[in-house]
């Protein structure tokens, strides 16, 4: 699905409808020394293998994108749960 990479939409901090950039939201670097990782690590290590069993086939085929929109005039940033899709793609109108 094509959509357009500006769009109107209401600004929280200037209480007005603005002009939004859109971009696709990417997840950061995990960071391997996070609690939760070496937690996961430590159960991993040894003979017991996979912590928690490696599921063969995924229950959904698509994911939820989330999308970033950037006020034009304050910057602030938004974040919003788009809609699950195979492919998503932002283009200039």
């Amino acid at each position: 699905m094509n959509f357009p990479k500006e769009t109107r939409s209401y600004c929280p901090k200037c209480k007005s409808h603005q002009i939004m950039k859109l971009s696709i939201y990417k997840a950061g670097k995990r960071r391997g020394m996070a609690e939760g990782e070496r937690r996961h690590a430590l159960r991993k290590k040894g003979y017991g293998g996979q912590k928690f069993p490696k599921l063969a086939k995924p229950a959904k085929t698509t994911k939820k994108i989330t999308l970033i929109e950037t006020c034009t005039t304050c910057k602030k940033k938004m974040m919003n749960k788009g809609i699950r899709i195979r492919k998503f793609e932002l283009v200039a109108v």
